[in-house]
């Protein structure tokens, strides 16, 4: 019966309209619309990844192999199960250019393909012609940064390897280019057969072969990926198919977006705090008719159920509002994304991430509207005859604490159900969480300071200024709800500039000191001697590593599939580099077992790093299978080692004794540090003496990372910008809730003798403060945030970075300043003998 009645009350409550609750209602539709804009694009993206998978991976299936083309019987049993087989050869070399007498080099990914390729989409080419033409005899084409940067036009002639080639056109569009994943260097296509005589494909050098398979109409995929498996055993053979075409691409747009996500859910928490000030502010204006209610009889719970419902309703409805905008935004913004985006999308309505986005909502708005809807039991019926509403205790009954604290583990846990990524879901809601305790005491503490300023001396004779200390430190003042809500926001985007400047600072400064100018693969046995020599010469070289390399797949461990040992660990996605050796080298910190003697001739063994092995599982003992050229090693871990591949130069995740691999065909790596002006001399004579082999500039390898981390943070600064416009919206819902009050003391102010620049002084001081005071705090959360990633996510060091915290400070204090400002005109103008007449 309570119910019945609880709703009767809230629907005649309702016919008042929305006033009060505009900020409860834009709060919610902005959180939630932000998190379902997000699930859309990815769902989107990933339906689109699915659909397409066959385009993106240039077959229905692919079978790759390292360091080798299939054998005749492997080739005939894949055109036995496909109706057309098409291979690609992929690696990294050198294009040069001579010109005037100078010469000119620029790496490149290059891509030789077959008469078949592509099977599945289209190559498109400026100027447009068939691939057929382009390729004929020894064309190429090759992408516009690349054709820009060496000066080339159609038509021009360019090196590569040993042999001439002609530049036909430039590579718009690959169809199979999102499925390759990222390289260093623009990508470069010829035909394969053009490849012969340039050397570049010699015994040992490091080069992928792709098998693309089109198969029939309604193949088993994965019953043919079982058969592929099996009758490629030890072979060193990888399966993909168009079930998931872009792995990595789908990787980082999963990832991606479920750090988004979590950007979003600290926009609802922000816009939570708005949720709950709204809901209190509603409340207090509701006290007399709250006691009116009890005085007639109506019990607690009644009234609880009513306004319950009340705002439940008007919850929904911004709840309701954010889904319409979640759905909207990215069909209003597909053909931007077609056009931008290297990867097709199939924007549509997606329930799922709607759905999401709507729990999102509703956990949000019942956390932080239970605890003020529970001190509506501690209004009393005396209420109505004195003053005794302005005191209730501060914490409802334990009910409402368990239940507000089971909402939270709730919202938590979808959180990290749904985010995908539940280490990192756990650990943004508990930063998310000590943020707000943070902020709550500071304004606790920025208030018991206020008070204690406006009674000093020294503010004595500043009338505004202590005016302004009294109000943020006085009862009843938005000290609380402007420094959580505009705290929250500026906290994340000061964790964004202190991550961000890190990053930047790390690969542009703190890195290069230590890494080398150049990696160089490719270097025959026969080769690296000259090499060593040229460098050694070289007064400008002060250091040179080399090491013999191989690429193998790690298949088992200890007589397991890796997978199912490992997972998706990174070390067994793809091929590895592999090296041998004899002896520890130079610098190896071996940090538990021992390493093997030197001309040791028994069973493979293996030393494997230290910290990506902890990250597997595995121990001493243990037995590790490496496919290497199709051959199966099984080796037997001896020993753990520190391996710091933050430096850029040589690491391993695996070495093997040097009697298991010295006989196979291979070749070396080099890592070369060189003064910057030495640089241009060593590149030209090393690619001169051996055009074979493939010279890595570091920096512009860390420019081309250095790009993709500037994309990641504008868009997390996208994401985070909902939370800070959240935070705006709750700043202004506090400022038009107080002009009431700003109405009353400034008639007050002025009955005293205060003047209009005096009244205005004291709310701009007034606003400045709570702004600054927001800022402040702000610095302090983000940096600990800021420090908590690079130190044990990037596993870097950290750096305070000034200028983007004196920006959140600076613009705390101005968001505060204009919002206190916009609704100082009302009381600025009033009469106060119309206002002290009112209050009779």
């Amino acid at each position: 019966m309570s119910l019945v009645v609880a709703a009767r009350i809230a629907r005649r409550e309702l016919r008042g309209g929305l006033r009060g609750f505009y900020v409860l209602i834009a709060c919610l539709a902005l959180g939630v619309a932000a998190i379902a804009t997000v699930g859309s694009i990815r769902e989107s993206i990933t339906a689109g990844l699915k659909r397409e998978g066959a385009l993106l991976l240039g077959g229905d299936a692919e079978m790759s192999l390292t360091y080798r083309h299939a054998e005749p019987a492997e080739r005939a049993w894949m055109e036995l199960i496909a109706a057309q087989v098409s291979v690609v050869v992929d690696f990294r070399s050198m294009v040069v250019v001579e010109r005037n007498g100078e010469t000119e080099r620029g790496l490149t990914q290059v891509k030789g393909v077959d008469a078949a390729y592509p099977l599945y989409g289209e190559v498109e080419l400026d100027p447009p012609m068939p691939l057929d033409q382009a390729l004929a005899g020894d064309g190429a084409v090759m992408e516009r940064v690349l054709a820009d940067r060496m000066g080339l036009v159609p038509g021009d002639r360019f090196r590569l390897g040993s042999a001439d080639y002609t530049l036909r056109a430039i590579l718009l569009r690959e169809p199979d280019g999102a499925g390759d994943g990222f390289g260093l260097g623009p990508r470069l296509i010829l035909r394969e057969a053009a490849l012969e005589g340039s050397g570049l494909l010699a015994p040992g050098t490091l080069y992928e072969t792709k098998y693309r398979l089109a198969l029939p109409p309604g193949a088993d995929m994965a019953a043919l990926e079982a058969r592929a498996v099996e009758r490629f055993a030890g072979k060193g053979m990888r399966w993909r198919d168009a079930r998931n075409g872009a792995p990595g691409m789908t990787r980082f747009v999963d990832r991606m977006a479920s750090f988004l996500v979590l950007v979003g859910l600290a926009g609802l928490a922000v816009g939570g705090v708005g949720v709950s000030a709204a809901v209190r502010a509603y409340l207090d204006g509701k006290t007399e008719v709250i006691a009116t209610l009890k005085t007639l009889g109506a019990e607690g719970r009644t009234i609880l159920l009513a306004y319950l419902i009340q705002i439940g309703a008007l919850a929904g409805l911004g709840i309701a509002i954010g889904l319409a905008l979640g759905a909207l935004l990215p069909l209003a913004a597909a053909p931007l994304m077609q056009a931008q985006l290297p990867v097709p999308v199939a924007v549509n309505v997606h329930p799922a991430p709607l759905a999401e986005a709507a729990l999102y909502g509703v956990l949000t708005a019942l956390l932080f509207t239970l605890w003020p809807l529970a001190r509506t039991e501690e209004v009393r019926a005396a209420a109505l005859f004195r003053d005794a509403s302005g005191r209730v205790r501060a914490w409802p009954r334990p009910v409402y604490i368990a239940a507000t604290g089971a909402l939270a583990a709730a919202l938590i846990g979808a959180a990290a159900a749904f985010s995908g990524v539940p280490k990192l879901a756990l650990w943004a809601a508990f930063g998310i969480v000590a943020a707000l305790g943070l902020l709550v005491l500071a304004a606790w503490g920025l208030r018991r300071l206020a008070r204690r300023l406006a009674r000093a001396r020294l503010v004595r004779g500043r009338t505004a200024l202590r005016l302004a200390l009294g109000a943020v430190g006085g009862p009843g003042s938005e000290t609380v709800s402007v420094v959580l809500s505009l705290g929250l926001g500026l906290s994340i985007l000061a964790a964004i500039g202190q991550i961000d400047a890190n990053l930047r600072g790390a690969i542009q400064q703190e890195l290069p000191e230590r890494a080398p100018a150049y990696f160089v693969v490719d270097i025959q046995p026969d080769q690296l001697s000259g090499f060593l020599d040229r460098l050694n010469r070289d007064p400008g070289v002060s250091k040179v590593e080399t090491a013999p390399m191989l690429r193998g797949v790690i298949t088992g461990i200890n007589g397991r599939p890796a997978t199912e040992v490992a997972g998706d660990h990174w070390v067994i996605r793809g091929d590895r580099g592999v090296t041998y050796a004899d002896r520890p080298p130079e610098g190896t910190v071996v940090t538990a077992g021992e390493w093997w003697p030197e001309a040791y001739d028994g069973p493979p063994v293996m030393s494997f790093a230290q910290e990506e092995a902890a990250e597997i599982g595995l121990k001493l003992g243990d037995s590790v299978t490496v496919n290497i050229l199709g051959r199966d090693i099984t080796a037997t871990i001896t020993s753990f080692r520190d391996v710091d591949f933050s430096t850029a130069g040589i690491g391993f995740v695996v070495t093997l004794n040097d009697g298991a691999l010295s006989g196979a065909p291979h070749t070396h790596i080099a890592t070369i540090h060189a003064e910057p002006e030495a640089e241009a001399a060593i590149l030209r004579d090393l690619a001169s003496a051996y055009p074979n082999i493939t010279a890595i500039r570091v920096r512009d390898a860390l420019d081309r990372v250095a790009e993709v981390l500037s994309a990641l943070a504008a868009a997390v600064a996208y994401g985070a910008s909902a939370t800070l416009v959240t935070g705006v919206i709750v700043l202004i819902g506090a400022a038009a809730a107080g002009e009431r009050a700003r109405i009353f003391e400034s008639a007050v102010l002025k009955t005293v003798g205060a003047v209009r620049g005096q009244v205005l002084a004291y709310f701009a001081l007034r606003s400045a403060m709570l702004g600054a005071a927001a800022g402040a705090v702000a610095i302090l959360a983000g940096g600990l945030a800021g420090w908590a990633v690079m130190r044990f996510v990037m596993e870097g060091s950290y750096a305070f970075e000034p200028v983007s915290a004196l920006a959140i400070v600076t613009g705390g204090a101005m968001a505060t300043l204009l919002a206190g400002l916009a609704f100082a005109w009302r009381p600025l103008a009033a009469r106060p003998a119309r206002v002290l007449r009112g209050r009779e």
